[in-house]
């Protein structure tokens, strides 16, 4: 019997290694989540931001023995590196780079050792090191992941976006009732007036994904930004309050879909 269990290698993604006696103070005054309570084989979402609240660098908080692993885009490592040690100061904390592998698994319970993504239940598990062999390339679970319309990295780059317009607040991805953080007023406001207008949702339409930043239209009206995408289903940056009626980008009809973990 066939497997039901996809496994995907993430070679996009790579690791930060945080330890040293003072790295939980260090990082709870920097990221969107609570790293106090963070328990040893545990995994939350989270982001750095920018002194104005937007995003900088999405990343999966995994709590260790000793410290904690930071899973980040691997061509940004480098750069969150040096931003860390800037913060660093005076604190006791070691920052560098794990080559230990990223996997990601969906479909069936992937077994023990596993650890379940905190965005969402349906996204599956993510994997650090463990023996396991690809049954699925990255390709594979990206379009998994768009299927459920989730954003991904590529749908924030150049720290234009604010956290809550990419969906962090409902992907369990900000932690309201922490201390502060960096870029914490803003998106407290944010979310405390709830004039959000505009976030990320999926487009649906027939064939090629339109080009990104191409113009999602409502007549004659803006209602958003295409982001990434791929065949019949693309991410875009959208106005809430015209993405009822007839929606077209790049000349053609698309349709905003709202998923059933959207609220």
């Amino acid at each position: 019997m066939t497997n039901p269990t996809s496994i995907a290698r993430l070679n996009s993604r790579a690791l930060i290694a945080i330890s040293g006696e003072d790295w939980r103070t260090f990082l709870q005054g920097l990221i969107t989540q609570d790293v106090e309570s963070l328990a040893a084989g545990e995994l939350r979402f989270a982001a750095l931001l920018t002194p104005q609240g937007r995003l900088m660098y999405d990343m999966f908080l995994v709590g260790r023995a000793e410290g904690a692993w930071l899973e980040v885009e691997a061509g940004q490592r480098e750069a969150l590196i040096l931003r860390l040690s800037m913060y660093r100061l005076r604190a006791k904390v070691k920052i560098e780079a794990d080559e230990t592998p990223v996997f990601a698994a969906y479909g069936a319970d992937p077994g023990a050792g596993w650890l379940a993504d905190p965005r969402l239940s349906a996204l599956g598990w993510r994997g650090y090191g463990l023996d396991v062999s690809a049954t699925a390339d990255e390709a594979a679970y990206d379009a998994h992941r768009l299927g459920l319309g989730v954003p991904g990295p590529a749908d924030w780059t150049g720290e234009t976006t604010y956290p809550i317009e990419a969906n962090f607040d409902l992907l369990n991805g900000i932690d309201f009732k922490k201390g502060c953080f960096v870029g914490q007023e803003t998106t407290s406001r944010m979310k405390r007036r709830g004039q959000i207008k505009s976030r990320m949702l999926p487009l649906v339409f027939e064939g090629a994904a339109p080009a990104s930043g191409a113009e999602v239209l409502n007549g004659e009206l803006r209602a958003g930004e295409v982001l990434s995408g791929a065949r019949g289903r693309a991410m875009a940056l959208v106005r809430l309050d015209r993405i009822g009626g007839e929606l077209t980008a790049d000349g053609r009809t698309v349709r905003a879909e709202t998923p059933g973990w959207f609220a």
